[in-house]
């Protein structure tokens, strides 16, 4: 469960480097220069990394991405009481919702990434999340848990096109888009960037991380993926896995350390299962690579959910590019990755 306030802020700031899931690395040379900024936004550090032949003109863009950030946190995010998904939520089994089309079309999105992993992503996961808190080390009781789960159904969003209104069928449903809207809003901002004239650049929102373009140099741009820890204990940082080299890809990654807590050597997360409304336990991290940031995001939850034989077979389904740690800590990764993978195994 996400806290908002400074206490976010200071816990974002002190521990930024071990809770974020990819890593950027960044340098050229050039006409043109790197130019980048990091900020606090949807409750993590945001960083926009932008390529250019003008400091003004890089300014200019990476001001207007950040309030793209701003425009689609005010709208997706569950946590603002203003946003339209705290509307639909408010008004759940009592009227539909007219909205704007960035939150009917990813509700959109998140339905068929339900539908497609068997509803293993469930973005009415709302009622058990918000059980956990993450922050504070406290879970839920097993009452509480199947008290909630009846309310978590996708198939309970009712659309309708023609107003562009959703709906929550059932009282007490809370739609929560946070394993989407990190990549979508991704995507987003580097249209952003693009249209005020960047020609490449690095979006990252947390482990949500899309590029566009080359860097000065001409060469890829280089993303690391963390290795969370060894498989014997419970240490949440133990260097980097990989490097990736990426071309006008998004890649994100889902991993049990993000928001975590141990409790009689058991490990508490909020990767949850839907059909029971706790973590699932087949993965350490899975990372997915594919051209759009909401893919990315909603894929890498949905596999690590499904767990090891069902979301592997999702991924060899969809030729994804993937790269999987298994709870016991071996890995894989697909062969369509392998060219673009650096491992840093033993580093």
């Amino acid at each position: 469960m996400k806290g908002r306030g400074m206490a976010i802020y200071g816990m974002l700031l002190t521990v930024a480097l071990l809770t974020v899931a990819l890593y950027v690395f960044v340098g050229g040379a050039g006409k043109a220069e790197v130019y980048k900024e990091s900020r606090i936004a949807m409750d993590t550090i945001i960083t926009l990394t932008v390529v250019s032949e003008s400091r003004r003109k890089a300014d200019a863009a990476i001001e207007a991405g950040f309030k793209e950030v701003e425009r689609l946190e005010g709208v997706l995010s569950m946590f603002l009481p203003q946003s339209e998904v705290s509307l639909i939520n408010d008004n759940s089994a009592i009227k539909a919702v007219n909205v704007s089309e960035d939150t009917y079309g990813l509700i959109k999105k998140a339905i068929e990434i339900a539908a497609l992993s068997g509803g293993a992503f469930d973005p009415t996961i709302g009622p058990v999340s918000r059980l956990w808190d993450f922050q504070k080390s406290l879970r839920p009781t097993d009452a509480q848990i199947r008290s909630n789960l009846p309310l978590v159904d996708y198939h309970d969003i009712v659309l309708d096109d023609a107003s562009r209104s959703v709906m929550l069928r059932r009282r007490g449903m809370v739609l929560d888009l946070g394993a989407i809207a990190k990549g979508y809003t991704a995507d987003r901002v580097v249209e952003v960037l693009k249209a005020y004239g960047m020609q490449a650049g690095i979006v990252a929102i947390a482990g949500d991380i899309k590029t566009f373009g080359d860097k000065p140099d001409g060469s890829g741009w280089h993303v690391g993926i963390r290795r969370a820890r060894d498989g014997t204990n419970a240490s949440e940082y133990s260097g980097l896995a990989g490097v990736l080299t990426l071309r006008g890809e998004a890649v994100s990654t889902s991993g049990d350390y993000e928001r975590f807590f141990m409790e009689g050597g058991v490990r508490y997360h909020h990767l949850l299962e839907p059909s029971t409304g706790y973590p699932a336990r087949d993965f350490q991290s899975v990372t997915v690579v594919n051209p759009q940031g909401w893919l990315t995001d909603s894929l890498t939850t949905a596999i690590f959910v499904m767990g090891r034989d069902k979301g592997m077979a999702l991924a060899h389904k969809l030729n994804l590019k993937v790269y999987v740690v298994y709870s016991d800590a071996t890995t894989y990764i697909s062969d369509n990755l392998k060219d673009s993978f650096e491992s840093k195994a033993g580093h």
